[in-house]
């Protein structure tokens, strides 16, 4: 009799340690939130299902471990069943299929019963070993004898005997692949003439070879073999098994008709029960095998965290370009300055230019900042095939080195808003511009002087005619001689033109000094729609990449974590 020296239940250090099983559980709740969108839906449906199972196993009885004994027509699945119940509970019979429906035997009621109808037991074939022959028999050492050995110690097993696997029945196969899915512990009973059969590696060794911790296998009907061969048999079992990727198999060998290696297999059931380690094992196997499915999608390397400095600066300068910020702010300088001549200007320089044709008045520079306004108010300020230009290649940078999936979602994120970018970039303009009825003080002072010296040369020239009238033609009666001494005009005459010099000068000195300050406004208008160009960009484009570096880097941490890292 041969049976391999590995543990069923054994401490899953290779497979993540169980304590930490509501982490993983979480961290792939996460991965399904941070993966929509973004990961293969199947394998987000598939992690769900998990999700979903999971939770109702962990809120069922953790003090039964449900045992599905599975495998192919003529394998002895309800001989052995029936020898380690101690009772015929399970049909047996030449003609197939014979278990069209799972039979279960309870050991321990208490909280079996939520358990059975979640695993959607028919009530029909449940049974349960609380009976006189659940007493433990002694032999005359003392110690346990016969098929009672132990039979205690089975307390808290849930014992399945399931349908055909390879059944003509399609009823009957899927039966046996619901409880295959659910079942704590896998135990695979083969025997000598079918062990390998192509259809159970293929279609249930190989998916659940990361399964080998809760996984036993069992080559029943040794009976039929010579005692020198079931040792070849075993070990060319173990080589199949081991070459399908099933690590360090478990194997018992068994004869349900003779009663051989059936206390073995029960001792193996016994030593399950007592952990009490299978059900979070399992759960942690099916996490094991789904979260390796998410490593193609979790970034290798460091993960940036947002946008680097230089394609940032060239988004920013794309954008203002595409929003026209040089020609406006070129606009509001030449305004600027215009509207200062306007103000401060020489007031008798203006009188004469509004005798002639003068093609600025048409200008309406008072109502230029209101046009303005209202030409960013729309993709006017900025086309959208610009803005589209210009956010060619920002996430090239951060994105290159990610998985294809993770590429097309930062790209994008940094398209998410391109629609919306020329209506903000144009806002941005609207705001920034500044109000034409705010005149600087100095401004006011300088009319005012203007306006001073305009009224020294008029009186001064008033003065003059009444020289001209009472001094030179002797007009009237004799006056004052301020007004009659033509002697005076002269000086009177300075009067006159001096206010005239100094009005002329102070409009030329201030017409350059208005100049430099249009730069300067200009500048500082120039800036100010920069800074808030660069405002929307963040806000629309970069803010949104940088989240989703964000997800990259917690959807490879929490990877990290659901496999157990």
């Amino acid at each position: 009799m041969t049976m391999a020296t590995s543990q069923v239940g054994r401490p899953a250090t290779a497979h993540g340690a169980a304590p930490g099983l509501p982490s993983r559980l979480a961290a792939l709740e996460s991965l399904v939130e941070l993966g929509r969108g973004r990961v293969d839906a199947e394998l987000l449906d598939d992690t769900g299902v998990l999700l979903d199972r999971a939770g109702q196993r962990l809120m069922l009885s953790g003090d039964h471990s449900v045992v599905a004994l599975a495998g192919g027509t003529g394998s002895g699945k309800s001989s052995l069943f029936n020898a380690v119940c101690g009772l015929e509970l399970s049909p047996v019979a030449v003609r197939r299929p014979t278990t069209s429906a799972a039979h279960a035997c309870v050991w321990g009621l208490e909280g079996a019963g939520p358990l059975l109808d979640w695993l959607n037991v028919d009530k029909r074939y449940r049974y349960a070993r609380a009976s006189a022959l659940d007493r433990v028999a002694t032999g005359p050492d003392g110690g346990l004898a016969g098929a009672g050995r132990g039979e205690n110690s089975l307390q808290g097993l849930v014992l399945l005997d399931l349908p055909d696997h390879d059944s003509i029945q399609t009823d009957n196969r899927e039966e046996a692949d619901r409880f295959v899915a659910v079942a704590d512990l896998l135990v695979w009973v083969l025997d000598p003439q079918k062990y390998a059969d192509a259809a159970l590696h293929r279609n249930y060794i190989v998916p659940y070879a990361q399964h080998a911790a809760v996984t036993l296998i069992v080559l029943n009907q040794v009976d039929v073999l010579r005692p020198e061969e079931i040792d070849d048999c075993v070990a060319d079992l173990r080589r199949l098994l081991e070459a399908e990727g099933l690590h360090d198999p478990h194997i018992v060998t068994t004869s349900a008709v003779t009663g051989a290696g059936v206390d073995d297999f029960r001792q193996v059931l016994v030593d399950t029960v007592a952990a009490r380690r299978v059900r979070s094992e399992r759960l942690s196997a099916d996490v094991d095998k789904l979260a390796a499915r998410f490593t193609d999608y979790c970034a290798m390397g460091t993960v940036p965290a947002m946008v680097d400095e230089r394609r940032a600066a060239s988004l920013f300068g794309a954008l203002t370009e595409a929003a026209g910020v040089p020609a406006v702010a070129e606009a509001m300088e030449s305004a600027y300055e215009l509207r200062a001549v306007d103000y401060m200007g020489w007031p008798i320089s203006r009188a004469v230019a509004r005798l002639r044709r003068d093609p600025l008045r048409k200008m309406r520079l008072t109502a230029l900042r209101d046009e303005l306004r209202g030409a960013f108010t729309g993709p006017i300020g900025a086309q959208q095939g610009d803005v589209d230009n210009a956010l060619q290649g920002v996430t090239d940078g951060v994105a290159a080195d990610l998985p294809e999936a993770w590429q097309r979602s930062v790209r994008r994120a940094a398209r998410e808003h391109a629609e919306e970018l020329p209506d903000a970039l144009g806002q941005a303009l609207k705001d920034s511009l500044p109000a034409f009825n705010q005149v600087p003080r100095w401004w006011w002072l300088v009319k005012t002087w203007q306006y001073f010296l305009v009224f020294l040369s008029l009186l001064g020239l008033g003065w003059t005619l009444l020289l001209v009238v009472y001094g030179v033609f002797d007009l009237g009666s004799e006056p004052t001689p301020l007004i009659s001494d033509p002697g005076l005009l002269p000086y009177v005459a300075l009067v006159v033109l001096c206010p005239l010099g100094i009005g002329y000068l102070t409009a030329s000195m201030c017409r350059n000094v208005a100049a430099l300050s249009a730069a300067k406004h200009g500048e500082r208008v120039e800036q100010h729609m920069r800074d808030r160009i660069v405002v929307a960009a963040r806000q629309m484009v970069l803010d949104p990449v940088a989240e989703e570096l964000s997800a990259v880097a917690l959807f490879r941490a929490e990877a990290d974590t659901a496999r157990g890292l």
